[in-house]
């Protein structure tokens, strides 16, 4: 367990807790502890699914400035591929992934946010890529996940003016999938992806993948991804678990075993 980054398992449910008051600035130290806790609810079979929580007031607002100012460039061509690799830990979790965002998610914050698979914030929330503010352009994922989500002339309107967007413009854009109250956050998220626990692990995992790898790629690839997932869930004890259950009792009354 590391010092400012916990993974906290709860009813088949992790939590990647972020706790590095007042505001989860993301330092090194902070981002090689997401790197390790992504992996370990990735690896952990007591692990369903998973929740990215920076607690009741924010969820991250970006980088350490003050920890990044003093860097030079051979500095950060050091510590760039670190940075992207502990955010894209988060993104490679082969499970359902939510990220509970309360008060602020900003640049680095929001790359975080943008790396799970949903997104649940609260009514007061505020996102955004506010790097350009530094003179700097996002350097975790931001220039790359953003447009996948809502599109390039949206993210390119973020990304260049760093402005902040509030909850019901972050819903509007398809940036996030739920706005509750702020002290609703952790409760909504956990519910958004308390379903799968119990469910086809590998298969939601094949689905996962199938849907991530191929929004990279041609649809000929795509397909093909998907025909190569889809066959090899015919070697898994759920896949006959599902389809024997649905033969005999019918849809969505199968338990299933995980494997």
């Amino acid at each position: 367990m590391g010092e400012l980054v916990r993974l906290e398992v709860d009813g088949g449910i992790g939590t990647i807790r972020l706790d590095r008051p007042p505001m989860n600035a993301l330092n090194a130290q902070v981002q090689d502890e997401i790197r390790q806790a992504a992996v370990e609810a990735g690896e952990r079979r007591d692990v369903a699914a998973v929740v990215v929580y920076g607690g009741e007031k924010v969820f991250a607002a970006g980088a350490d400035i003050k920890q990044m100012q003093q860097l030079t460039y051979t500095d950060m061509v050091d510590r760039s591929g670190p940075l992207q690799a502990s955010l894209s830990a988060v993104a490679a979790i082969p499970k359902p992934t939510v990220a509970a965002i309360t008060g602020y998610a900003l640049g680095g914050g929001l790359e975080l946010a943008l790396c799970c698979d949903f997104r649940v914030c609260g009514d007061d929330a505020k996102v955004g890529q506010p790097e350009i503010l530094l003179g700097i352009i996002p350097g975790a994922g931001g220039t790359q996940r953003l447009p996948r989500l809502i599109g390039p002339a949206r993210a390119k309107d973020l990304i260049f003016s760093g402005r902040f967007v509030d909850a019901s413009e972050a819903l509007a854009i398809g940036l996030v999938d739920e706005v509750v109250a702020p002290g609703d956050v952790l409760a909504a998220a956990r519910r958004r992806v308390e379903r799968y626990v119990g469910g086809p692990a590998y298969a939601l995992r094949a689905a996962k993948e199938a849907v991530d790898r191929g929004l990279e790629v041609d649809l000929a690839t795509g397909l093909e991804i998907e025909r190569a997932q889809f066959a090899a869930l015919f070697a898994t004890r759920d896949r006959e678990i599902g389809m024997a259950s649905f033969v005999e009792r019918g849809p969505g009354k199968a338990e299933f075993e995980g494997r």
